[in-house]
């Protein structure tokens, strides 16, 4: 279980990843010796996956965000298709779905033009791909990685 603080420097942490340590000690009334201690903790845990810088895409010409649901054959094995689209550098997120389609896809490209050439070049060549539907994001109103920690019914649940 973690106890209120742990969920504090948690909350800090997703709030700005690159807080110096001295500066969550200061918010949650700790030594930095142990807030260290406990963010190192949770890294070996597993319930902190990482750190990342979340970039721009407007300013890296990705401004097109679309999803992309993507069916392969019903005989093919689906973990390849998976893969396979793991790999393509467009694809930020891939997600294994229930229902007819299969995966669910998140990429971004730079404009309809360069979506279309992804499509055609990089999902359609994939062996066993049968169909895809996109939808194309016209405004994003959220989009976060953050998991919820103020909720009492999102508790830290032991997973061994």
């Amino acid at each position: 279980m973690i106890d209120e603080t742990g969920l504090k420097i948690l909350t800090i942490l997703q709030d700005k990843a690159r807080i110096p340590n001295v500066e969550v000690a200061r918010q949650v009334g700790m030594a930095p010796s142990a807030v260290l201690e406990r963010i190192r903790k949770f890294e070996k845990q597993g319930i902190i996956d990482g750190y990342e810088v979340r970039l721009n895409p407007k300013r890296f010409n990705r401004s097109l965000m679309a999803f992309i649901y993507v069916q392969a054959d019903m005989k093919a094995d689906q973990t390849k298709v998976g893969q396979a689209l793991s790999k393509i550098p467009e694809v930020q997120e891939v997600h294994f779905v229930a229902g007819v389609d299969g995966y669910l896809i998140k990429v971004r490209v730079a404009d309809t033009s360069d979506l279309k050439d992804f499509l055609e070049k990089k999902i359609l060549t994939i062996q066993s791909v049968h169909s895809v539907r996109t939808n194309i994001v016209l405004t994003t109103l959220k989009e976060t990685s953050r998991i919820p920690l103020e909720d009492k019914h999102s508790a830290f649940m032991d997973s061994n």
